[in-house]
């Protein structure tokens, strides 16, 4: 602990000046937004096509007496509103998990009295104690300090602690500095210390603190509408308005040529409900919510549904190292007693070699017994691993006295006395340089000896020296120069690899993905993990200094040629994201730590860790990994370039089908002729069509090569002009068949008007199958999609002919439908021909069809906006 004594000359702020400021500068929290309610939501969402289009086909339905249809659509409305009203909770848990993580207790000295308080009650000024395993509660300079190191990885994703050291000189900073790197004097809200002893003087607190920084950038950050739903929003009111002025049309044209308003009106109602694509709103919510379901069977939790869209999109995929690409856990990966050097990653070393247990004896021996370091931690795992119950372990051992690290001394070292033992042991570990300087060696040998560090180092290891000693039991001597040091070796330390990264990288640049690595580690580890797992370009490296020196011109173009960036700080990773997505690209983000989130909502797609990551990535992203798998993320990008392929088979069966639906009721009208749909057939219809785009489609499997093509380009129309014209095409030559099946029975048989609506409801229902069966896949036959597993579309085909059949033969239900009996020995046969006769054309064109083609993106020539509404300068 430190004293007062330690302290009595720094001077401390008072209880009433501490009052005044957290009156005048409000308490050490992050600012609460206002949260929206209810009422507020709702409105917005009412304002929204898709819900309008609900909630307007439920009243047609309504109107029309099909109270279950009705009360099915409108009961999406409620889902649209639930999922809102979720994506609004979202943010505020984000900010309420920063604040729980900003505010936690404090010692503080007062009046020059030590005293316990509340983290939310810390001002500017204060002056706090900090001790082993404290969280900071402001951001301060250090004043005093004893081998104080603190983890802050909260803030640059690095797991490594970095030391600190007391402000030099009589006059303390003001402002802070940005967070990584040793040996600087600030500390940050919300880190925590891993070893020794401070005291701190508060310069900001609240929102004014690195950590509050984050939380004010999670406030101005908007999520962004996703191409799709802004396409078929767009793709809705078009229809919707060609479906109104067409259902006025006809029921003036019908009410003014016959006279019969009522009529008019029916016939109104039927082209109405026969071209609204209310089944579009549907798709678009049943398709993302049943594939975030199955896209968190693959450990992939989904927060924001439309974000399950977007993966099938995505062109850049930015991740951080550590506990992303790496495990984030310290281990000891490589030894060397001066002369081999012994790597550790292998399943070989089994055994370590009787020449390197001296080197891991003094290497635990200069660590804490209670290891509360990571490198410590990692040195007493290979301890147990290699020396358990030998010699070299030392339980009876008692330990004497400690050296601490300090500014000038980039070592530690331990003094212990065994039961029986006459004189002192020794053991000291730290960085390279200092060790071999404490062994006073010759110039030879110390460059004989650091050649073997660089060679360590160039593995991406970060190396310690060992080295021991023995002393009388005499006083011991106040620097650790004084000890006749002889140098045993050095140990190697990585944060190793996923062992899932490679094939998953690999599998990102089959699918046309750019990969990018964004750490605060410096360059060369960086590009010693990229080389690991195949991360290419791995010769370019821009680092956050280098960044800052550019203008947004200049980065646009760099990253380009660039996939690691090292040495980056939080607001540059949400820089670095906006830069990305000013060229036009899909960006999906991973990150684990507090530092990660104002980059993770930013993007297009955030993704978070489960096990590893904080509350506030996780409550900030639209996805989480709940292994924190990074093979995971390519698993759930196949899923949702299939979601996305899905609804455009369901999209095109959705165009097709309405066809000669809206064709057989504007036909009669056209001609003066009798109605041949009434909206009893039409809804019948519906019954089928809403099934199949909800399940039948949903349930397709991937095409073959939904991961070895490019990203799709998230500009390009729902439905490109090709798909358009094939769909209704399908559509058309539907309609032809059976409106021939209707005047061949009326014209050349002389059959009256509901025996000829029999036949071709009939064949209409048996092409609307047939539709739903070739609209499976473009790539194969109707055939090869009847072969190829799909339980739901069995459901539903058996499912509509039963209910066809029993329409026909069941005499109250054929005479709702105004139908006559038809004979099934040549009416039914007839029916079949016709209606799967009716897609003969689409499949011998499938043989020569080739899809549009999704090429590489281009860059956009103008730069977008890149936090959904929110400008850089807000944040």
């Amino acid at each position: 602990m430190v004293s007062l004594n330690d302290v009595s000359e720094l001077k401390s702020i008072s209880e009433e000046e501490a009052a005044e400021r957290l009156i005048s500068e409000g308490p050490n929290e992050l600012p609460q937004s206002k949260a929206r309610g209810l009422f507020d939501i709702a409105k917005d969402v009412a304002s929204e096509p898709m819900f309008l289009m609900l909630v307007a086909c439920g009243v047609l339905y309504l109107i029309l007496g099909d109270l279950e249809e009705a009360l099915m659509l409108l009961s999406f409305v409620f889902v649209v509103m639930g999922i809102t009203f979720h994506q609004e909770r979202k943010t505020e848990r984000a900010l309420e998990s920063l604040r729980d993580l900003s505010s936690p207790r404090a010692l503080v000295i007062r009046d020059g009295r030590q005293k316990k308080i509340d983290g939310r009650y810390v001002v500017r000024g204060d002056l706090i104690i900090l001790n082993e395993g404290d969280r900071v509660p402001s951001d301060g300079v250090l004043l005093k300090g004893i081998n104080l190191s603190v983890n802050e990885s909260l803030l640059t994703g690095e797991p490594i602690p970095v030391r600190k050291s007391p402000v030099e000189g009589a006059i303390e900073p003001k402002r802070m500095e940005r967070p990584g790197g040793d040996d600087l004097p600030f500390v940050y809200s919300g880190t925590l210390v891993i070893s020794g002893q401070g005291v701190v003087r508060t310069i900001a607190t609240g929102a004014n603190t690195e950590l509050g920084k984050i939380g004010t950038a999670l406030q101005n950050i908007e999520s962004e509408d996703t191409t799709l739903k802004k396409q078929t929003g767009s793709m809705i009111r078009n229809i919707a308005l060609i479906g109104l002025a067409s259902c006025i049309t006809v029921v003036v044209v019908y009410g003014f040529t016959r006279g019969d308003w009522t009529d008019g009106f029916l016939a109104g109602l039927s082209l109405a409900m026969a071209m609204l694509p209310e089944e579009f709103p549907v798709v678009l919510t049943v398709f993302l919510a049943i594939g975030a379901w199955r896209i968190s069977r693959k450990n992939v939790l989904t927060r924001r549904i439309p974000a399950v869209e977007s993966l099938g999109s995505t062109t850049v995929l930015c991740t951080d190292k550590t506990g992303t690409l790496t495990l984030n856990k310290m281990t000891v990966s490589g030894i060397s007693n001066g002369r081999d050097i012994l790597f550790l990653d292998g399943p070989e070393h089994k055994n370590l070699p009787e020449e390197f247990h001296e080197l891991i004896e003094f290497s635990s021996l200069a660590s804490k017994t209670d290891a509360f370091d990571p490198m410590e931690q990692a040195i007493k795992q290979v301890e147990n691993k290699y020396l358990k119950n030998t010699e070299h372990i030392h339980p009876d051992w008692s330990l004497k006295r400690e050296y601490p690290l300090s500014q000038k001394m980039f070592s530690v070292s331990n003094v212990w006395i065994s039961p029986d033992g006459k004189k002192y042991d020794i053991a000291a570990k730290g960085a390279a340089e200092t060790i071999l300087d404490l062994c006073h060696l010759e110039e030879k040998v110390r460059v004989k000896y650091l050649e073997k560090v660089n060679t360590m180092a160039s593995h991406g290891l970060r190396v310690l020296g060992v080295a021991r000693a023995e002393f009388d039991l005499d006083d011991l001597p106040e620097d650790q120069h004084d000890f006749p040091f002889r140098f045993i070796g050095f140990v190697g330390f990585s944060d190793p690899i996923r062992p899932t990264v490679p094939a998953a990288i690999k599998e990102c640049y089959d699918a046309g993905i750019k990969v990018v690595m964004i750490t605060g580690d410096y360059p060369a580890t960086a590009q010693n993990v990229a080389r690991k797992i195949g991360l290419k370009p791995d010769t370019h490296v821009i680092t956050g200094l280098e960044l800052d020196t550019m203008s947004d011109e200049e980065l646009k173009k760099k990253i380009s040629e660039t996939c690691i960036y090292a040495r980056f700080a939080p607001d540059q990773k949400l820089r670095l994201v906006e830069a990305f997505k000013a060229r036009g690209e899909i960006v999906a983000m991973t990150g684990d730590g507090v530092n990660d989130a104002p980059a993770l909502k930013a993007a297009h797609i955030g993704i978070a860790m489960g096990c590893r990551g904080t509350d506030v990535a996780r409550e900030a992203s639209a996805l989480v990994l709940l292994d924190d798998d990074f093979a995971s993320i390519v698993a759930a990008v196949r899923q949702g370039r299939t979601i996305y392929d899905n609804i455009k088979k369901a999209m095109a069966y959705i165009f097709a089908i309405h066809v000669p639906i809206a064709g057989l009721t504007l036909f009669p009208v056209l001609l003066g002729w009798d109605m041949i749909l009434l909206p009893v057939h039409i809804v019948f219809l519906e019954l089928l069509i809403d099934p199949a785009c909800s399940v039948v489609f949903e349930a397709e499997a991937e095409e073959p090569d939904v991961m070895t093509r490019p990203p799709r380009d998230p500009e390009a129309p729902l439905f490109g002009r090709q798909e358009i014209i094939l769909s209704v095409f399908q559509g058309v030559r539907v309609f032809l068949n059976v409106l021939a099946v209707f005047l061949i029975a009326r014209l050349y048989f002389n059959l009256d008007h509901l025996e000829a609506r029999a036949l071709t409801f009939t064949s209409l229902i048996v092409a609307n199958l047939c539709l739903i069966i070739t609209n499976r896949s473009w790539k194969r036959s109707a055939l090869e999609n009847l072969a190829t597993p799909n339980y739901a579309q069995w459901w539903v085909v058996g499912g509509g002919s039963l209910f066809l059949l029993i329409v026909l033969y069941e005499p109250f239900l054929r005479n709702l439908f105004r139908f006559k009996y038809l004979h099934v020995d040549h009416d039914l046969i007839v029916c079949l021909i016709a209606g799967i006769t009716s897609i003969f054309w689409f499949e011998s064109f499938k043989e020569n069809f080739k899809p549009t083609p999704t090429t590489p993106r281009k860059p956009s020539a103008k730069p977008k906006l890149g936090l959904g509404g929110a400008k850089h300068d807000d944040i």
